[in-house]
């Protein structure tokens, strides 16, 4: 065993292109003995990183020829902190032989902090790893120091190096792109979802039956920072489920979605919004065939909150997991934005709702977004999806139908323009079910012009209120559940996306 000490302060800062980054002294290992034989050899490196270090720590490390499987493992020191200070949370991943360049082909695996140890070989790897040959040259060790603490943070990393002959590549196999589906109808999906494949606890077999019982006709492949689960999910896939593969890209400065990419795509996150990079990788989702959903755009975690604005967004997700004053916040955001559409600025942003599960109690499909598409295809999903021929439900059990129509016999539905004059009267109608005790609120460009009374106890009830475009340039109804905070409005139930009215 060999070891190294890294002292943070005595080595340059790099800025690669993106967010600083620093880059360590090399741990180098000797060749393989020539035998074929099936030996290994490990080097121990320390370090301290100091407050306000840079977001990425990478630890190079020459991988001779001739070497099976990288084995790491690391431990890092939690010290007390006083309230309200961050405490330490190290981040680690790794690059192989062909770098560390933003947006390269040297990705080799991220399990953020869920995992103290990984390997990849040719025919295996960690979850959260790609396996795949163990080339010789410079690998690297990438350190995500999440937040440190006022002392430092101290680690200790383990590298490993197996010798001997490669195993056999896996070839892999990816689920269809299409389910049977019921032609053009209403779907049911939960498009941000956590396995073992990142830092959840949920094998691809338990999420997908969970999604089958929470009757989800589609769902998709969401793990922090990694593609490695795309591999994992075909024999789950079925005609009754859709399974769409993706990534959520977890930066410093917010969490976003890449829903339902070409298998095998990778997407980097090694940017803050003031390194103007996010733009490129926007462009890298959508050239992979997915829509850039940005995820709990006002959460309180450190680095949660969304900061990179919304002119390369598809959708956005209002409502993430169990209904939280955060998402209060995210549908008051949104629903700004549809005014500033109204005006003619920009396009609309249509709003979605996910689980964000990761493991038990963890509901998947609650809540869950139904959307209106020609079939069950990835192709059809991501129309309705990007049209905001959608609503969002907190169960299976809640249905919606909401519609406006003018004078003549004219209908629009959500999603959709009800293109008729100012001074024309429209009838606003919402059909809803599975929603016992839970007030309809409609709500337009002026603010709420309509509070029902509590649907009955059955949960079915229908509401109408009639208007002019004049009046409301939009309208769209959520549905909340009762509350004991006075005029405070109860958690969501459901909600929709706008009707726009007028020419």
């Amino acid at each position: 065993m060999c070891e190294d000490t890294h002292d943070i302060g005595r080595r340059a800062l790099i800025v690669t292109g993106a967010t600083a980054a620093l880059t360590l002294g090399t741990v180098s290992f000797a060749a393989a003995d020539g035998q074929g034989r099936q030996t290994q050899r490990t080097a121990t490196v320390r370090g301290t990183l100091p407050p306000g270090c840079p977001d990425f720590v990478y630890v190079p490390v020459e991988v001779p020829a001739g070497v099976r499987e990288i084995k790491v493992s690391y431990t890092y020191d939690r010290p007390s902190v006083p309230v309200g200070t961050t405490g330490n949370a190290l981040d680690i991943g790794l690059f192989d032989q062909h770098g560390t360049e933003l947006g390269g082909k040297g990705f080799r695996g991220w399990s953020g902090g869920a995992r103290t140890e990984f390997f990849v070989r040719a025919d295996d790897a960690t979850p959260g790893y790609i396996p795949g040959p163990v080339g010789a040259g410079t690998w690297h060790i990438a350190l995500g120091p999440y937040t440190v603490a006022p002392q430092g943070l101290s680690y200790e990393l383990t590298i490993t190096l197996t010798y001997g002959e490669p195993g056999t590549p896996v070839r892999p196999v990816y689920p269809p792109q299409r389910a049977e589906g019921r032609g053009r109808d209403w779907y049911r999906g939960d498009c941000h979802l956590h396995s073992w494949y990142s830092d959840g606890r949920r094998t691809p077999a338990e999420i997908a039956a969970l999604a089958r019982a929470a009757g989800l006709d589609f769902i998709n492949s969401s793990e922090h920072n990694t593609h490695s689960a795309h591999a994992h999910w075909a024999d789950q896939a079925g005609d009754d489920l859709l399974i769409m593969l993706g990534e959520e890209i977890t930066t410093r400065n917010g969490h976003v979605v890449a829903l339902g990419t070409d298998p095998g795509t990778f997407v980097d996150w090694r940017y803050r919004a003031r390194d103007n990079r996010f733009g490129r990788f926007a462009q890298q989702i959508h050239k992979a065939g997915g829509l850039v959903v940005p995820a709990h755009p006002h959460a309180t975690c450190v680095g949660c909150a969304w900061k990179f604005g919304f002119g390369e967004a598809d959708a956005v997700e209002v409502w993430n997991g169990p209904y939280t004053p955060d998402d209060e916040v995210a549908l008051a955001a949104w629903d700004a934005t549809l005014v500033a559409s109204v005006r003619g600025d920009r396009r609309w942003l249509p709003g979605m709702g996910n689980s964000d599960a990761h493991r038990d109690p963890d509901a998947v499909g609650s809540p869950q977004t139904v959307v209106l598409a020609d079939d069950l295809s990835r192709e059809a999903i991501q129309a309705g999806l990007r049209a905001g021929r959608s609503y969002i439900a907190e169960s299976k059990n809640v249905t919606l139908r909401f519609t406006a129509t003018g004078g003549r016999g004219e209908q629009a539905g959500i999603g959709e323009r009800l293109a008729v004059a100012a001074d024309t009267p429209v009838t606003v109608r919402l059909e809803a079910s599975g929603l016992p005790r839970c007030t309809v609120r409609l709500v337009t460009d002026e603010g709420v012009l309509l509070t029902s009374d509590p649907l009955p106890v059955t949960g079915s009830g229908t509401v109408e209120w009639r208007t002019t475009p004049s009046y409301a340039a939009y309208v769209r109804a959520e549905i909340r559940h009762e509350t004991a905070a006075g005029p405070v409005p109860g958690a969501l139930a459901a909600l929709t996306n706008p009707i726009f009215l007028g020419r």
